[in-house]
């Protein structure tokens, strides 16, 4: 006899059953199901519904759904299954076989029921004819009510899957770093603006104030450079820092050769200068939030090379996730894809080192050992990168032990002194981690104990605490000597009472024996006597 086999559906709207008919008249050949999957009349003869469960709520359909994806067969979906197939008789086979989609789920449903399951090119047509007329096998079901089931499942299903740290999202940083590099080119060319455009009418100017932020400020305040004279120079030394300076653009004003501008030119320049100034704060300020943002993010890669760097390596590869996925060997080159490529395509030397080149340490390092400075510090940064991603504490820890690991292989490099071993420092840190987990610990528990006694002592508590008793006492002098001396004398009496009991328990165990011991040798002095008589008898008889 040939096998039934039924399909199991997992619908945004309930968990189905169906019943293939005619299987062998098919022959098991995907592709005539695949021919009849689209026509209801030819399908409905070979698949028929056998029962349907709908869930109870859109709580219970999301529950439902994880476990189908974790691969794991939960109540529900046993007891259905247990009422809607045929029974199986004790120590029998079963004649019939459970088609699923995930192989997972058909492997968990055999281990708990012993239901045979299979998943297969075959049943998968199958099943995706019973998901394209699905709205037709139940009748009460409509069309947009399973699809807005489906909408509604599948924003809560992501929603839950989707759970992140707001604190820990790598994007804000990604953006940061772009929009920092291109305010750097903005600002650089709106400084170069302002120096053109106010060179026109004060040129001496360009030679004496090289910083763009300070020009635009001095050019802001100075405006007109005929009305300039020694008044303002307490304003020009709070700008740039320096009377010297101050005094000699005053004298530069006076023997100016620039051209003068009107006053409606003059308020032009002035409000671009101000909008490079206000550029620049706002430069400043991203900036910070860059370094706030990586601090939370990727605090040990931080640490390790730098705020700016690092943001570098997280934008380049797309995620701090994708950063953590890449090996040592790929980070190090990461930036140089376009050399790589070139030197790849013309047989000549692979680059050495990519973003990882604006590092200190690379820097600091000798001509010939840059290269091996550059492969040991992506090895690094590979570790802090993978500790950042998938730890759940916030720590720097790691990322400065790491810099010290760094610092160390530069010393070897310049002069020979042995670094210590990634074991030792990596020992170091758990276990420097562990002890400010604990001070962390240690400091939540006095805070937790002063609000408590705080509670108490609002609520008007008679009962004082035993530690507050203790530090009366010790605060006391004359009356803790006094409670001490009478502790001791309870604790010596104590210890007289249980010497006393076990000299009399040890007394009366003895008087035990004893006692035990003369008994026995009364009843041996007995069997004596009586064995001396027997004998006698025993002579007399034989005489």
């Amino acid at each position: 006899m040939s096998t039934a086999t039924f399909l199991l559906h997992e619908a945004a709207s309930g968990y189905s059953l169906f019943e293939a008919h005619g299987i062998d008249e098919i022959g098991s050949n995907t592709e005539a199901v695949r021919n009849s999957v689209t026509d209801l009349n030819r399908f409905g003869k070979v698949v028929k519904i056998v029962a349907f469960s709908p869930f109870g709520s859109a709580l219970d359909a999301l529950n439902q759904c994880n476990a189908v994806s974790e691969g794991l067969m939960t109540e529900e979906l046993r007891n259905f299954l247990e009422l809607n197939l045929p029974k199986v008789k004790a120590g029998k086979k079963p004649k019939f076989s459970l088609g699923v989609a995930e192989p997972k789920i058909g492997s968990h449903i055999f281990e708990e029921t012993k239901i045979p399951c299979q998943s297969n090119e075959f049943i998968l047509e199958l099943l995706r004819g019973v998901r394209f007329h699905f709205d037709r096998f139940i009748s009460d079901l409509k069309l947009t009510d399973l699809d807005k089931a489906q909408l509604g499942l599948a924003h809560s299903y992501s929603r839950a899957k989707v759970k992140f740290n707001v604190n820990r999202v790598d994007n804000m940083v990604i953006q940061a770093i772009f929009l920092l590099d291109t305010l750097d080119k903005d600002v650089n060319s709106f400084s170069m603006r302002v120096r053109e455009w106010y060179s026109w009418h004060f040129p001496e100017l360009v030679k004496i104030v090289n910083d763009n932020y300070l020009y635009a400020k001095v050019a802001k305040y100075v405006e007109n450079k005929s009305e300039l004279s020694e008044d303002k120079i307490p304003g020009l030394t709070e700008i740039l820092g320096d009377e010297d300076k101050a005094k000699e653009i005053v004298e530069a004003a006076k023997a100016s050769m620039g051209q003068d501008l009107s006053p409606i030119d003059l308020i032009n320049v002035k409000q671009f200068a101000q909008r490079v100034m206000d550029l620049a704060q706002y430069r400043k300020n991203l900036h910070e939030y860059l370094v706030n943002k990586m601090n939370d993010i990727a605090p040990n890669l931080a640490s390790l090379i730098g705020e700016i760097v690092g943001a570098r390596l997280i934008s380049h590869a797309g995620s701090l996730t994708n950063l953590a996925k890449c090996p040592s060997s790929t980070l190090q080159i990461l930036g140089a894809e376009k050399a790589l490529f070139r030197a790849l395509k013309t047989r000549g030397n692979t680059p050495k080192y990519g973003l990882i080149f604006h590092s200190s340490f690379i820097g600091r390092a000798s001509a010939k050992n840059k290269g091996r400075m550059a492969r040991y510090l992506a090895n690094k940064c590979s570790i802090a990168s993978r500790i950042d991603c998938f730890s759940e504490t916030n720590t720097t820890v790691f990322g400065e032990k790491l810099r010290e690991q760094v610092e160390e292989r530069l010393d070897f490099y310049d002069k020979g002194i042995a670094p210590r071993k990634n074991v030792d420092m990596m020992k170091a840190a758990i276990e420097s981690n562990k002890g400010e987990e604990k001070t962390d610990m240690d400091i939540e528990d006095g805070v937790s104990a002063k609000k408590s006694s705080k509670k108490k002592k609002s609520k008007g508590g008679v009962e004082p605490m035993e530690e507050d008793k203790s530090a009366a006492k010790a605060t006391n002098g004359h009356a803790s000597e006094e409670d001490m001396g009478t502790e001791k004398k309870k604790k010596k009496k104590e210890k007289r009472k249980s010497q006393e009991n076990g000299e009399n328990g040890v007394e009366s165990e003895q008087n035990g024996t004893a006692k035990k011991k003369k008994s026995k040798s009364k009843d041996a002095e007995v069997d004596g006597v009586e064995t001396v008589s027997e004998v006698k008898k025993k002579k007399k008889s034989k005489a």
